[in-house]
């Protein structure tokens, strides 16, 4: 038994033309757009975002009302230039939780919330 790779992940948003937009203005290609849901990639990398609201899984309609979206989770999104990404951002008045920093794990990385609270990480390996 052997993984081959992660492919992507979901992930339930209160307003998706604003989750769009956000993502769009981060670099992200938006593929798919339905009244419910859309998919934003990164290279072979996807995101399904959901609308929390109308979520018709039963088993699925707990998760979607949570009130605390991606708590403790960071996805990590590898870019060329950390300070020029950050720069970039700010100059877009989209402001990060903080600036860049080096980490002694040998990343240069500064973390952004997305509008529902998930936490993306800009990073460059040293």
């Amino acid at each position: 038994m052997k993984i081959k790779s992660v492919s992507g992940i979901t992930c339930y948003v209160r307003d998706l033309v604003r989750t769009a937009k956000f993502y769009e203005a981060l670099g992200f290609d938006i593929r798919k757009r339905d009244a419910d849901h859309i998919t934003a990639y990164s290279n072979w990398f996807w995101i399904d975002f959901i609308a929390s609201a109308r979520e018709a899984r039963a088993g699925y309609q707990k998760e979607a009302a949570s009130s605390s979206k991606g708590a403790g989770q960071f996805i990590y999104v590898s870019v060329e230039d950390v300070d020029a990404f950050y720069k970039g951002l700010t100059a877009k008045g989209i402001k990060p939780q903080n600036e860049p920093r080096d980490w002694p794990t040998g990343n240069r990385e500064f973390v952004l919330q997305d509008p529902d609270g998930y936490n993306l990480a800009f990073f460059k390996r040293k």
